[in-house]
């Protein structure tokens, strides 16, 4: 149960004074919650952090106060001058003095009664906003504050500033909350008291205060210990998730899965190459892990072309010679097809059955394969994730192996967790994910890495063009098309749209088809599934030689006779995203380029972006360096605000307390696994305060 301690902070924000429910629907794209199943809470606004700061103590006087700036105001009123009668479109102005000269305060569509009671003819009042100055004269249009001199006491002189949404005002946003903030009870302290002293932390209520009630612009710094207190908070909430899921899959204990080797020597006979060394390495860490009694929990990250998939292919031969059942989840129907196309012929030479089951499969034929599954004549399935939703049961799955999942959280392994007798578990990543974001997402799993291209692959040159120069590229084309070759050419948007004059896949597609006649296909994420399948059929079968594509052919998909991309506006796409593309090419025995046609001017970290991929192949190289330009939300693709679901923590400037707050999981958990000690309750409460009370649920399902 939740403590009732909690409740305040766990009503909707609908309880809050002031917000209805039309405020409460702007407040929730403010919030940075994820909200996909609930509304938002109270406690969810605690964590809605200011970006700045509007420092509101300097106080110049009107003849110094340069334009631009916010200044506060000391002034005597002279007079006012309401608009003229009928005519609202000229404002409402104010005059007030001070030693240094006149200002007058502006106003559109006022109400004149509450201007006289605000400003009174012959009080001194303190106001504050933004100065300009029209025609060498000194003007304030609607200034943020107004007070009568004798309160000015009240008026905030540093201000936070919030992320707001159209239609929300920083005033209502402010006073709820500052509601939120009045709601904190007094938690009890759930930190180690060494790693508290040794970093500076304040108290939890403390932070808080010190963040939404900042008495410096340095208050509101990701580096600054309020701040960094409430990262640790969320870092360590999430590690202690993580530990309890991993402790609980691990107690199901798994069971040894060991064959006499006979299946994977057929498919290592079939296949046309041997395995690289890491190739190796990685089969060896795989198959120790499904030899012992605990159950299996690895990350497998190889580059794009490292040939993973070989990997998952042998690793599932294990499964099956100890006699269970293997699944392989992709996260599109295109991937699923494609790696049944790869796995299924070296699979029936060592006489496997497989299968695929994606939405497409319907009727008599579905019923077939999931009668194969139940009864296990089916060995081997692959599929989306409609292998682990209701319907379909499994005769003995011992591995699931995930391919390319990054949202793949807690929730989705406790799923696959529960189709099988805790089956062994493997998740492939072709996204090279910097050491300390494999920490936040994947802290409970062992990691093995493919670090060499298999024999064979062509090095991809890369050169960077100019969008000016899209005649040379498109003669370029010409002969390489002529000489048999095959071009992708990626656009970042389907359509073109008002905002960002971009070109949009549809028209670039247009463009060169009146060059290269119907050769020129096209592929976008608006397409039905079916569609996108046949223009990569044809593409792959040569009926076209130009695809035009938006980036859902980032994933995956082998074209070993494709030998150009061309990657417009590659500007606007981030490092680790331009190097999946790029590992579109150079899968055949021809040397392959990659072509980044960018808009100019660059700025500074769009050109350091593509010096980095003319530079290096790397994918780990390009990772790390993608997470300094860009921050870690970006790199895992998920949304603004962090990794996974990160409220306040900001791995670029975090990483540090990431490391502490696992060794601080794992050495709690070990001492403490129930959470029963004083400590552990507290630690309860956290878990609760940052939304990983699916954790929690863990402890009592014991």
């Amino acid at each position: 149960m939740r403590p009732s301690l909690l409740d305040p902070l766990f009503a909707p924000i609908t309880s809050l004074d002031g917000v209805g429910p039309k405020v409460a629907d702007m407040i929730e794209k403010v919030v940075p919650a994820d909200l996909t199943d609930r509304h938002a809470r109270a406690g969810d606004l605690l964590f809605t952090l200011p970006h700045s700061i509007i420092d509101r103590r300097n106080r110049p006087g009107i003849a110094f106060s340069p334009a631009g700036a916010i200044v506060t105001l000391d002034l005597r009123v002279d007079r006012h001058q309401p608009p003229p009668r009928g005519n609202r479109s000229v404002p409402y102005r104010v005059y007030a003095y001070d030693d240094t000269g006149e200002i007058g305060l502006t106003f559109f569509h006022a109400h004149a009664a509450y201007l006289e009671k605000a400003m009174p003819v012959g009080e001194n009042i303190v106001v504050s906003g933004r100065m300009e100055w029209f025609n060498g004269r000194p003007t304030m249009v609607h200034p943020d504050h107004i007070a009568l001199a004798g309160q000015a006491d009240g008026l905030p002189l540093l201000e936070p500033v919030y992320p707001l949404t159209a239609g929300l005002s920083a005033k209502v946003l402010r006073r709820a909350i500052g509601q939120s903030l009045a709601r904190v009870p007094l938690l009890p302290e759930w930190l180690d008291g060494e790693v508290k002293r040794r970093q500076t932390f304040p108290l939890f209520g403390e932070a808080l205060q010190r963040l939404h009630n900042p008495a410096d612009p340095i208050d509101v710094s990701p580096e600054n210990p309020a701040w960094r207190r409430l990262a640790y908070d969320e870092l360590l909430a999430g590690q202690i998730s993580l530990a309890l899921v991993r402790a609980r899959t691990k107690r199901l204990s798994g069971r040894p899965l060991t064959g006499d080797g006979r299946i994977v020597e057929q498919i290592r006979a079939a296949l046309p190459y041997s395995l690289t060394r890491s190739q190796e390495q990685a089969l060896a860490e795989i198959n120790d892990d499904l030899a012992s009694p605990d159950r299996m929990l690895r990350l497998l990250q190889g580059d794009v072309g490292s040939g993973k998939t070989v990997v998952a292919l042998l690793a599932m031969a294990r499964a099956v010679e100890a006699g269970g059942q293997a699944a392989l989840m992709a996260p599109t129907e295109i991937l699923a097809r494609q790696h049944f196309a790869t796995i299924a012929p070296l699979a029936a030479r060592a006489g496997l059955t497989t299968a695929v089951l994606t939405g497409r499969e319907k009727g008599r034929e579905r019923t077939e394969i999931l009668n194969g599954l139940q009864t296990g004549s089916i060995d081997i399935v692959i599929g989306t994730h409609a292998l682990f939703q209701e319907p379909v049961n499994y005769h003995d799955l011992v591995l699931a192996i995930v391919d390319e999942q990054h949202r793949f959280g807690v929730h989705q392994r406790l799923a696959i967790t529960a189709k099988g007798d805790a089956p062994d578990m493997l998740v492939m990543t072709a996204t090279p994910i910097p050491r300390t974001l494999v920490l936040t997402a994947f802290g409970d799993m062992d990691v093995s890495r493919l670090t060499e291209k298999p024999a064979g692959r062509q090095p991809i040159r890369t050169v960077t063009l100019p969008l000016d120069r899209l005649d040379d590229l498109i003669g370029r084309m010409r002969d390489a098309i002529g000489d048999g070759q095959k071009v992708y050419w990626i656009c970042p948007l389907v359509e073109e749209s008002e905002e960002i004059k971009l070109m949009s896949a549809e028209d670039r597609h247009a463009m060169l088809e009146e060059i290269f006649g119907d050769i020129v296909g096209l592929v976008h994420g608006r397409m039905k599934g079916a569609e996108k399948d046949e223009a990569m059929r044809a593409f792959k079968a040569g009926e076209t030689r130009v695809l035009v594509a938006t980036t859902v052919i980032e994933v995956g998909v082998d074209v070993p006779d494709a030998t150009i991309i061309v990657i417009e506006h590659a500007e606007r796409f981030g490092l680790a995203q331009l190097h999946q593309l790029r590992g579109r090419v150079g899968r055949g025995d021809k040397p392959s380029s990659c072509v980044l046609l960018y808009k100019d001017p660059l700025g500074e970290t769009a050109r350091r972006r593509l010096s980095v991929m003319r530079e290096t192949e790397d994918g780990f190289l390009i990772s790390e360096e993608d997470l300094k330009l860009r921050g870690e939300g970006e790199v895992l693709g998920t949304r603004q605000s962090g990794t996974p679901g990160f409220q306040v923590a900001r791995i670029e400037f975090h990483a540090d307390l990431l490391e502490i707050a696992r060794d601080d999981a794992r050495l709690l958990l070990s001492q403490d696994p129930e959470l029963q000690s004083g400590r552990g309750e507290a630690i309860r409460i956290l878990l609760y305060l940052f939304g990983r009370d699916e954790a929690v649920r863990l402890l009592r399902a014991g």
